[in-house]
């Protein structure tokens, strides 16, 4: 449980460093958002914003 809980804290952590880096902090905030969204089971929010998120990201490439 430890472990799980560690392994995705750490995936979070990587996540929004790597999210950050490439769209500032509003991928930092979006991202936040969507961690809510999820843990909240607001899953058509979710939806929303992972697809707010690939858009950002694509057009950054």
């Amino acid at each position: 449980m430890l472990l799980w809980t560690s392994l995705r804290e750490l995936l979070t952590l990587c996540a929004g460093t790597a999210i950050q880096s490439r769209l500032g902090v509003l991928g930092l905030m979006l991202l936040f958002l969507l961690a809510a969204a999820v843990r909240a089971h607001h899953h058509a929010l979710a939806a929303w914003v992972a697809f707010v998120l690939f858009i950002l990201l694509a057009a950054q490439a």
